[in-house]
């Protein structure tokens, strides 16, 4: 008799484009891991959670927006790194069905950076100021490098958009875009900053893996800086989410 099939998935909203089915449907394939699949939820409200857990044999899953902190009110534990950044991307789901959530983005972004440091990046601009933008902050904490958030408005952010002048940009070594703004379909989009301040000592990230190179990562290039985009991160927390999974 076979064993019973394992199910992991990932729970977001429009995740149709996801890297995730893609990325472990492969990894399944490529390391011989037998019974095992990977679904994608698209959840139109956090509340089909619920259901969506009755009605599958699932393991683990992965989280992506809009729901990295709504998901925080159905756990039944979190782990210390997840509590501090205050956002989810993994749920271990137990032998007895309890619920335990980790974030491994945090991991996915310091390993993705490093390469990239030098002993001048002292100061991020992190864009945006959603789920993604806390595991951002605090890996960028963990590297001891200081960060400020920008926001539309200045209640979400430490500094608005309208506040970025060459000073602000200069001081900062690395910019991290965690908005979705420039994700596929809408590629012609892209944060609006003063790119013109951008010189070729600046690391610019993007979060987005989809365009391959966002307008914000073309705009940052032309002025010579580093640009990174967020394919490596994806790769690495996901493979750090599987290792939680089977612990």
């Amino acid at each position: 008799m076979s064993k019973e099939q394992k199910t992991y998935g990932l729970i977001g909203k429009n995740i149709s484009y996801s890297f995730s089915e893609k990325y472990f449907s492969k990894k399944f394939k490529k390391d011989k891991i037998q019974n095992c699949r990977y679904k994608n939820f698209d959840l139109n409200n956090i509340k089909d959670l619920v259901n969506i857990l009755k009605e599958n044999n699932l393991k683990g899953l992965n989280i992506t927006i809009p729901y990295k902190e709504q998901v925080l009110s159905y756990l039944d534990e979190i782990e210390n790194n997840a509590k501090l950044i205050g956002a989810i991307n993994t749920i271990k789901i137990n032998n007895d069905n309890t619920l335990t959530g980790y974030n491994t983005d945090f991991i996915g972004f310091i390993e993705s950076l490093k390469p990239y440091l030098n002993s001048n990046c002292k100061k991020a601009l992190i864009l945006g100021t959603g789920g993604a933008s806390k595991a951002i902050e605090y890996g960028l904490k963990k590297l001891n490098i200081k960060s400020e958030k920008v926001s539309r408005n200045k209640k979400n952010g430490d500094i608005t958009y309208q506040e970025l002048n060459s000073n602000k940009i200069n001081e900062c070594q690395i910019i991290v875009n965690t908005t979705p703004i420039g994700t596929f379909p809408d590629i012609e989009n892209y944060p609006n900053i003063p790119y013109k301040y951008i010189r070729k000592d600046h690391i610019c990230y993007d979060l987005i893996y989809n365009p391959n190179e966002t307008e914000f990562l073309k705009k940052s290039k032309k002025n010579g800086a580093i640009t990174v985009n967020g394919l490596r991160m994806l790769e690495i927390q996901a493979e750090e989410s599987w290792k939680i999974w089977n612990k």
